[in-house]
Protein backbone atom coordinates (compact mmCIF):
# COMPACT_ATOMS: atom_id res chain seq x y z
CA UNK A 1 0.00 0.00 0.00
CA UNK A 2 1.24 3.70 -0.90
CA UNK A 3 -0.55 6.15 0.91
CA UNK A 4 0.37 9.25 -1.60
CA UNK A 5 -0.96 12.79 -1.29
CA UNK A 6 -2.90 14.65 -4.24
CA UNK A 7 -1.84 11.81 -6.78
CA UNK A 8 -4.16 12.51 -9.61
CA UNK A 9 -6.07 9.73 -11.18
CA UNK A 10 -6.35 11.21 -14.70
CA UNK A 11 -5.63 14.41 -15.92
CA UNK A 12 -8.37 16.94 -15.45
CA UNK A 13 -8.63 20.37 -13.64
CA UNK A 14 -7.50 21.23 -10.24
CA UNK A 15 -5.55 18.91 -8.00
CA UNK A 16 -6.18 16.87 -5.54
CA UNK A 17 -5.11 17.45 -1.88
CA UNK A 18 -6.80 14.50 0.56
CA UNK A 19 -4.59 11.02 1.14
CA UNK A 20 -5.26 8.37 -1.40
CA UNK A 21 -4.62 4.88 -0.50
CA UNK A 22 -3.15 2.88 -3.62
CA UNK A 23 -3.30 -1.05 -3.84
CA UNK A 24 -1.20 -3.51 -6.17
CA UNK A 25 -1.23 -6.69 -6.93
CA UNK A 26 0.39 -7.89 -10.14
CA UNK A 27 -0.75 -6.06 -13.15
CA UNK A 28 -4.09 -4.90 -10.99
CA UNK A 29 -4.45 -1.47 -8.96
CA UNK A 30 -6.95 -0.28 -7.10
CA UNK A 31 -6.53 3.63 -5.39
CA UNK A 32 -9.14 4.30 -2.42
CA UNK A 33 -10.36 7.94 -1.38
CA UNK A 34 -11.44 7.72 2.24
CA UNK A 35 -12.70 11.24 2.41
CA UNK A 36 -14.59 11.26 -0.42
CA UNK A 37 -17.59 9.02 0.95
CA UNK A 38 -15.32 5.85 1.49
CA UNK A 39 -15.24 5.59 -2.58
CA UNK A 40 -12.97 3.29 -4.82
CA UNK A 41 -11.45 6.25 -7.18
CA UNK A 42 -9.99 3.38 -9.54
CA UNK A 43 -9.35 0.02 -10.62
CA UNK A 44 -7.25 -0.65 -12.96
CA UNK A 45 -4.75 -2.84 -15.22
CA UNK A 46 -1.49 -1.91 -15.68
CA UNK A 47 0.68 -3.52 -18.19
CA UNK A 48 3.86 -2.83 -21.11
CA UNK A 49 3.17 -3.15 -24.53
CA UNK A 50 6.46 -3.44 -25.66
CA UNK A 51 7.76 0.02 -24.92
CA UNK A 52 4.41 1.76 -24.01
CA UNK A 53 3.38 1.34 -20.17
CA UNK A 54 -0.23 1.08 -20.76
CA UNK A 55 -3.49 1.22 -18.31
CA UNK A 56 -6.69 0.00 -18.99
CA UNK A 57 -9.79 1.29 -16.59
CA UNK A 58 -12.54 -1.73 -15.33
CA UNK A 59 -14.45 1.26 -13.26
CA UNK A 60 -14.78 5.20 -14.61
CA UNK A 61 -11.72 6.71 -12.57
CA UNK A 62 -11.83 9.49 -10.73
CA UNK A 63 -10.45 12.99 -12.02
CA UNK A 64 -7.84 15.28 -10.11
CA UNK A 65 -11.14 17.92 -9.73
CA UNK A 66 -13.17 15.32 -8.64
CA UNK A 67 -10.85 14.39 -5.91
CA UNK A 68 -9.89 17.25 -4.85
CA UNK A 69 -13.80 18.44 -4.34
CA UNK A 70 -13.99 14.88 -2.41
CA UNK A 71 -17.09 14.54 -4.94
CA UNK A 72 -18.04 10.86 -4.60
CA UNK A 73 -20.62 11.13 -7.83
CA UNK A 74 -17.15 11.34 -9.41
CA UNK A 75 -15.67 8.29 -7.73
CA UNK A 76 -15.66 4.90 -9.81
CA UNK A 77 -17.71 3.34 -7.05
CA UNK A 78 -19.35 4.41 -3.03
CA UNK A 79 -21.16 2.62 -0.22
CA UNK A 80 -24.66 2.79 -0.19
CA UNK A 81 -25.99 2.45 3.40
CA UNK A 82 -27.72 2.42 5.79
CA UNK A 83 -29.99 2.42 2.40
CA UNK A 84 -29.44 1.56 -1.24
CA UNK A 85 -31.69 4.20 -3.66
CA UNK A 86 -34.64 6.59 -3.32
CA UNK A 87 -36.77 7.01 -0.24
CA UNK A 88 -39.85 8.94 -1.43
CA UNK A 89 -39.67 12.32 -0.30
CA UNK A 90 -37.61 11.10 2.61
CA UNK A 91 -40.26 9.70 4.98
CA UNK A 92 -40.41 6.90 6.05
CA UNK A 93 -41.38 4.81 9.74
CA UNK A 94 -40.28 2.27 11.21
CA UNK A 95 -40.97 0.37 14.91
CA UNK A 96 -41.96 3.31 16.17
CA UNK A 97 -39.96 6.02 14.93
CA UNK A 98 -39.40 8.41 12.05
CA UNK A 99 -37.07 9.22 9.00
CA UNK A 100 -36.75 12.57 7.92
CA UNK A 101 -33.95 12.15 5.39
CA UNK A 102 -34.14 15.59 3.66
CA UNK A 103 -33.12 16.09 -0.38
CA UNK A 104 -29.43 15.17 -0.74
CA UNK A 105 -28.07 14.84 -4.38
CA UNK A 106 -25.84 17.96 -5.27
CA UNK A 107 -26.83 17.94 -8.91
CA UNK A 108 -31.05 16.55 -9.28
CA UNK A 109 -33.74 18.74 -8.16
CA UNK A 110 -35.54 15.96 -6.33
CA UNK A 111 -37.46 15.71 -3.21
CA UNK A 112 -36.13 11.90 -2.85
CA UNK A 113 -33.16 11.62 -1.23
CA UNK A 114 -30.96 8.33 -2.66
CA UNK A 115 -27.90 6.36 -1.71
CA UNK A 116 -28.15 6.96 2.41
CA UNK A 117 -25.43 8.68 4.58
CA UNK A 118 -22.36 6.88 3.79
CA UNK A 119 -21.21 8.44 0.72
CA UNK A 120 -21.90 12.19 1.36
CA UNK A 121 -18.99 11.45 4.89
CA UNK A 122 -15.36 10.86 5.17
CA UNK A 123 -14.56 7.70 6.26
CA UNK A 124 -11.41 6.95 8.91
CA UNK A 125 -8.33 4.80 7.54
CA UNK A 126 -8.45 1.99 10.32
CA UNK A 127 -5.45 -0.65 8.75
CA UNK A 128 -3.85 -0.65 5.27
CA UNK A 129 -0.93 -2.55 3.66
CA UNK A 130 0.19 -3.20 0.24
CA UNK A 131 -2.68 -5.60 -0.74
CA UNK A 132 -5.52 -4.43 2.07
CA UNK A 133 -7.45 -1.74 3.46
CA UNK A 134 -9.91 -1.24 5.71
CA UNK A 135 -11.41 2.13 7.16
CA UNK A 136 -14.35 3.07 9.09
CA UNK A 137 -17.17 5.46 9.49
CA UNK A 138 -19.08 6.30 12.80
CA UNK A 139 -22.50 8.08 12.73
CA UNK A 140 -24.96 9.77 15.41
CA UNK A 141 -28.27 9.31 15.27
CA UNK A 142 -30.24 12.42 13.87
CA UNK A 143 -33.41 13.14 12.09
CA UNK A 144 -31.98 12.04 8.66
CA UNK A 145 -31.61 8.53 10.14
CA UNK A 146 -33.03 8.02 14.07
CA UNK A 147 -30.12 5.22 15.09
CA UNK A 148 -26.47 5.24 15.83
CA UNK A 149 -24.82 2.79 13.65
CA UNK A 150 -21.18 2.34 12.51
CA UNK A 151 -19.92 0.45 9.60
CA UNK A 152 -16.47 -0.64 7.87
CA UNK A 153 -15.40 -1.39 4.67
CA UNK A 154 -12.39 -4.21 3.65
CA UNK A 155 -10.90 -3.84 0.28
CA UNK A 156 -8.65 -6.88 -0.50
CA UNK A 157 -6.69 -7.46 -4.08
CA UNK A 158 -5.01 -9.65 -5.25
CA UNK A 159 -3.97 -10.87 -9.13
CA UNK A 160 -7.69 -11.89 -9.70
CA UNK A 161 -9.59 -9.28 -8.49
CA UNK A 162 -10.76 -6.72 -6.14
CA UNK A 163 -13.18 -8.18 -2.91
CA UNK A 164 -15.17 -5.68 -1.22
CA UNK A 165 -16.59 -6.41 2.21
CA UNK A 166 -19.36 -3.62 4.04
CA UNK A 167 -20.78 -4.10 7.62
CA UNK A 168 -22.37 -2.28 9.33
CA UNK A 169 -23.25 -2.72 12.99
CA UNK A 170 -26.27 -1.10 14.87
CA UNK A 171 -24.91 1.07 17.67
CA UNK A 172 -28.35 2.16 19.21
CA UNK A 173 -30.77 0.90 21.85
CA UNK A 174 -33.29 0.01 19.42
CA UNK A 175 -33.70 -2.47 15.67
CA UNK A 176 -32.95 -0.29 13.09
CA UNK A 177 -33.81 -1.11 9.12
CA UNK A 178 -30.53 -1.61 6.70
CA UNK A 179 -30.01 -1.31 3.29
CA UNK A 180 -26.46 -1.85 1.94
CA UNK A 181 -24.69 -2.10 -1.05
CA UNK A 182 -22.04 -0.36 -4.04
CA UNK A 183 -22.72 1.68 -6.58
CA UNK A 184 -19.59 1.22 -9.48
CA UNK A 185 -19.29 2.75 -12.39
CA UNK A 186 -18.25 1.08 -15.56
CA UNK A 187 -17.23 2.17 -18.66
CA UNK A 188 -19.40 2.16 -21.63
CA UNK A 189 -17.64 2.07 -24.57
CA UNK A 190 -19.29 1.21 -28.45
CA UNK A 191 -20.06 -2.58 -28.07
CA UNK A 192 -20.24 -3.30 -23.95
CA UNK A 193 -22.20 -6.50 -23.50
CA UNK A 194 -23.67 -7.09 -20.00
CA UNK A 195 -25.43 -10.35 -18.95
CA UNK A 196 -27.12 -11.19 -15.87
CA UNK A 197 -30.17 -12.95 -14.52
CA UNK A 198 -33.08 -12.12 -12.35
CA UNK A 199 -36.63 -12.70 -11.78
CA UNK A 200 -38.33 -9.33 -11.98
CA UNK A 201 -38.08 -5.79 -12.86
CA UNK A 202 -39.82 -2.62 -10.75
CA UNK A 203 -41.56 -0.34 -13.41
CA UNK A 204 -41.48 2.95 -12.27
CA UNK A 205 -42.83 5.98 -12.36
CA UNK A 206 -41.28 9.71 -13.72
CA UNK A 207 -39.71 9.88 -10.68
CA UNK A 208 -37.95 6.64 -10.76
CA UNK A 209 -40.14 5.60 -8.16
CA UNK A 210 -41.22 2.15 -8.09
CA UNK A 211 -44.75 1.24 -9.14
CA UNK A 212 -44.69 -2.33 -10.08
CA UNK A 213 -43.05 -5.63 -10.26
CA UNK A 214 -43.33 -7.28 -14.05
CA UNK A 215 -41.36 -9.79 -15.36
CA UNK A 216 -41.20 -7.18 -18.59
CA UNK A 217 -38.24 -7.32 -21.84
CA UNK A 218 -35.50 -5.93 -19.83
CA UNK A 219 -35.20 -9.01 -17.60
CA UNK A 220 -35.59 -11.32 -20.84
CA UNK A 221 -32.59 -9.01 -22.65
CA UNK A 222 -30.37 -9.61 -19.74
CA UNK A 223 -30.73 -12.98 -19.24
CA UNK A 224 -29.79 -13.66 -23.07
CA UNK A 225 -27.38 -10.88 -22.57
CA UNK A 226 -27.02 -7.34 -24.73
CA UNK A 227 -25.43 -4.75 -26.00
CA UNK A 228 -25.86 -2.08 -23.92
CA UNK A 229 -26.03 0.55 -26.42
CA UNK A 230 -29.56 -0.28 -26.76
CA UNK A 231 -31.39 -0.37 -23.04
CA UNK A 232 -31.86 2.75 -21.35
CA UNK A 233 -32.49 2.38 -17.78
CA UNK A 234 -32.51 3.25 -14.36
CA UNK A 235 -34.60 0.05 -12.80
CA UNK A 236 -34.02 -2.52 -9.70
CA UNK A 237 -34.52 -5.78 -10.16
CA UNK A 238 -35.26 -8.55 -7.46
CA UNK A 239 -34.28 -12.38 -7.35
CA UNK A 240 -30.96 -11.51 -8.67
CA UNK A 241 -28.84 -14.62 -9.53
CA UNK A 242 -25.69 -12.13 -7.78
CA UNK A 243 -23.85 -12.69 -10.97
CA UNK A 244 -23.26 -10.01 -13.82
CA UNK A 245 -20.74 -9.99 -17.17
CA UNK A 246 -19.53 -7.46 -18.56
CA UNK A 247 -17.65 -7.80 -21.89
CA UNK A 248 -15.46 -5.01 -23.73
CA UNK A 249 -14.59 -5.79 -27.29
CA UNK A 250 -10.99 -5.32 -28.52
CA UNK A 251 -10.47 -1.03 -28.72
CA UNK A 252 -8.04 1.62 -28.24
CA UNK A 253 -8.83 0.91 -24.42
CA UNK A 254 -7.08 -2.29 -24.78
CA UNK A 255 -7.43 -6.20 -25.79
CA UNK A 256 -11.13 -7.93 -25.85
CA UNK A 257 -11.83 -8.15 -22.48
CA UNK A 258 -14.33 -9.26 -19.55
CA UNK A 259 -15.59 -8.36 -16.19
CA UNK A 260 -17.47 -10.62 -13.77
CA UNK A 261 -18.99 -8.78 -10.74
CA UNK A 262 -20.16 -11.36 -8.51
CA UNK A 263 -22.09 -11.06 -4.70
CA UNK A 264 -23.11 -12.82 -1.73
CA UNK A 265 -26.29 -12.70 0.71
CA UNK A 266 -27.57 -10.66 1.38
CA UNK A 267 -26.86 -8.95 -2.07
CA UNK A 268 -29.76 -10.37 -3.37
CA UNK A 269 -30.89 -7.54 -5.72
CA UNK A 270 -29.36 -5.56 -8.57
CA UNK A 271 -29.40 -2.20 -10.00
CA UNK A 272 -28.94 -1.14 -13.39
CA UNK A 273 -28.44 2.30 -14.79
CA UNK A 274 -27.48 2.87 -18.00
CA UNK A 275 -28.28 6.09 -19.89
CA UNK A 276 -28.55 6.22 -23.54
CA UNK A 277 -25.59 8.26 -24.60
CA UNK A 278 -23.39 8.27 -21.71
CA UNK A 279 -19.98 6.88 -21.16
CA UNK A 280 -20.50 4.54 -18.46
CA UNK A 281 -23.24 2.76 -16.39
CA UNK A 282 -23.89 1.45 -13.24
CA UNK A 283 -24.23 -2.41 -12.21
CA UNK A 284 -24.92 -2.11 -8.43
CA UNK A 285 -25.32 -5.11 -5.94
CA UNK A 286 -27.93 -4.33 -3.42
CA UNK A 287 -29.68 -5.71 -0.26
CA UNK A 288 -32.74 -4.14 -0.97
CA UNK A 289 -35.05 -2.11 -3.88
CA UNK A 290 -35.78 1.54 -3.50
CA UNK A 291 -37.83 2.69 -1.19
CA UNK A 292 -38.83 -0.32 0.27
CA UNK A 293 -40.00 0.89 3.81
CA UNK A 294 -42.82 2.34 2.31
CA UNK A 295 -43.38 -0.21 -0.23
CA UNK A 296 -43.63 -2.83 2.66
CA UNK A 297 -47.11 -2.41 3.49
CA UNK A 298 -47.64 -4.11 -0.24
CA UNK A 299 -44.96 -6.36 -1.11
CA UNK A 300 -43.12 -8.57 0.65
CA UNK A 301 -39.78 -9.78 1.51
CA UNK A 302 -39.15 -11.28 -1.51
CA UNK A 303 -39.36 -8.59 -3.50
CA UNK A 304 -38.12 -6.00 -1.55
CA UNK A 305 -35.33 -7.15 0.59
CA UNK A 306 -33.79 -5.45 3.26
CA UNK A 307 -32.75 -5.98 7.18
CA UNK A 308 -33.83 -5.67 10.52
CA UNK A 309 -31.14 -5.37 12.77
CA UNK A 310 -31.16 -6.07 16.43
CA UNK A 311 -28.92 -3.49 18.87
CA UNK A 312 -25.45 -4.84 18.89
CA UNK A 313 -26.57 -6.88 15.32
CA UNK A 314 -24.08 -6.32 11.89
CA UNK A 315 -24.91 -7.25 8.88
CA UNK A 316 -22.11 -8.03 6.87
CA UNK A 317 -21.89 -7.80 2.33
CA UNK A 318 -19.09 -9.21 -0.06
CA UNK A 319 -18.86 -8.82 -3.27
CA UNK A 320 -16.06 -8.97 -5.78
CA UNK A 321 -14.24 -7.19 -9.39
CA UNK A 322 -12.55 -10.35 -11.21
CA UNK A 323 -11.35 -8.93 -15.08
CA UNK A 324 -9.97 -11.23 -17.13
CA UNK A 325 -8.03 -10.32 -20.66
CA UNK A 326 -6.85 -11.71 -23.89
Amino acid sequence: MRLVMGAPIEQGGGAATEPLLVLAAGELHAVLAPSAGGSIAAFSRRWRDGRRRRELHWLRPATASDLADRNPLGMASFPLLPFCNRIRDGRARFEGREIRCPPNHPGEDSPHPLHGIGWLRPWTVEAAGPREAQIRLQVEAGSAWPWRFSAHQRFTLDEHGLSVEIAVRNEDDAAMPLGIGHHPYFPHHPGTRLATATQAVWLTDGEVMPTQLARAEPVEALIRGIELGRLDLDNNFTGWSRRALIEWPADVHGPARSLALEAEPPLDHFVLYCPRGQEHFCAEPVSQCTDWLNLAPRFGPDALGGARLAPGDSLVARFTLQPDWA
